[in-house]
């Protein structure tokens, strides 16, 4: 079960039309990755001027980007007592930042459409929260295919000819 506590910016509300998807998107990643069963997330819509703010704050670059992760665990840690919300017994992953102004620049960019692009992000955000990440070919490689693979399971395949 995924807990995914939204909170949207104001002015783009639309986002609510995509959050079933992007939360289903989300819960598919945990089970395709042995994720624990109970999680919770949080997620932040916003816009370019604040994702612009995250990103020279938390890493030193002075423009928007598209997601930024947040997450609480180190890769390989072990989850203890304390990384669990004794009031709901979920393992508390971290949280995600999602510009929503650069999903829809970049779903008309790559051709799809913007529930597709917005469950990406989220679930590569999701990705880097379960220790996921791509400095590396290899480690990149495998985060694409772990990425594709959800968005097919969830009916947000890629549309063949596109990027």
């Amino acid at each position: 079960m995924i807990n995914l506590l939204v909170d949207i910016e104001k002015g783009l509300e639309s986002f609510s039309a995509l959050e079933a998807q992007v939360t289903a998107a989300v819960g598919k990643a945990l089970e395709c990755t042995g994720g624990p069963e109970k999680v919770q997330i949080g997620l932040l819509v916003v816009g370019d001027a604040a994702m612009r703010e995250f990103n020279l704050e938390y890493r030193g670059l002075d423009r928007p980007t598209d997601v930024l992760s947040f997450p609480l665990l180190e890769p390989g840690e072990e989850i203890t007592n304390a990384d669990i919300d004794p009031q709901t017994g979920e393992v508390v992953l971290g949280d995600i930042v999602l510009s929503l102004p650069a999903a829809e620049r970049q779903a008309v960019e790559y051709g799809h459409s913007l529930a597709r692009e917005a469950a990406f992000l989220v679930v590569h955000g999701t990705l880097h929260l379960l220790g996921y990440g791509h400095e590396d070919e290899g480690e990149g490689e495998l985060m694409r295919r772990l990425e594709e693979s959800v968005l097919d399971a969830v009916g947000l395949a890629k549309e063949k000819g596109r990027v």
